[in-house]
């Protein structure tokens, strides 16, 4: 039954892995069709998002048949609860590529409003946030799935400094500039969406593996699992 479990488990995570590696192929091809206004690259961005969602599919059912069939229990069961939680956040990161290209196909469209210095850089930050966390969940490495969670904080600041730009020195400043200014945030807004996702399976890897809960900035799950006595 062992033997089973791991054979099977192992086909899964590598379904996985590919799931993240076509996540960051689609990001890569909607930031191409931004910057070198290709409009083929977010052709592409689709396609990949189609071959996401039917692993997504593939890999809910094996996991599910996994469960019913083989009963994991204790840390093999934890082990297939976050591939299923993970799946869900590939799937996720898929649907808003396809986001990035569709805000991208429309800024292409009109001149472009300013020199894409910063959406490039908070791509780039996105997609390692992307690989880095499904490889600390492969590897169960921890102390990984926490680089990635420190790593939120820069996009975080990527996609506020960009806000801050387009709003003040464009928006506000010229009423001509708001729609392709409005594409430009949509597409920051999207991409710290995907890093969020990346952030929850580093948290989720972090649950797996030493059994920690640090969601919502908690430290561990009390115990008794009672929640505080609220304020009066």
């Amino acid at each position: 039954m062992k033997r089973n479990f791991d054979k099977e488990f192992q086909a899964i995570r590598d379904q996985v892995h590919v799931m993240g590696i076509q996540v960051e192929r689609a990001i890569g091809h909607a930031l191409a069709g931004l910057t070198q206004r290709h409009s083929e690259s977010f052709k592409r961005v689709y396609d990949i998002e189609q071959s996401i969602n039917q692993m997504h599919l593939d890999v809910d059912d094996r996991c599910l048949r996994l469960l019913a069939l083989q009963s994991p229990v204790a840390a093999n069961l934890r082990l297939v609860v976050g591939i299923i939680k993970i799946n869900t956040d590939l799937e996720r990161m898929g649907d808003l590529a396809v986001n990035l290209a569709h805000n991208g196909s429309r800024y292409i469209k009109e001149p472009a409003l300013k020199p894409l210095q910063d959406l490039p850089i908070m791509a780039k930050e996105v997609q390692l946030m992307v690989r880095e966390s499904l490889d600390s969940f492969l590897q169960g490495n921890v102390e990984l799935a926490r680089t990635v969670l420190s790593r939120d904080d820069e996009v975080d600041r990527h996609k506020n400094e960009i806000f801050r730009e387009l709003v003040d020195k464009y928006m506000s400043v010229d009423g001509t500039t708001v729609n392709r200014a409005l594409d430009l945030i949509l597409i920051a807004r999207n991409l710290e969406r995907i890093a969020d996702h990346a952030t929850n399976i580093a948290e989720d890897t972090i649950f797996v593996v030493s059994g920690t809960d640090v969601r919502h900035g908690k430290r561990a799950i009390p115990p008794s699992g009672a929640p505080k006595e609220l304020d009066k």
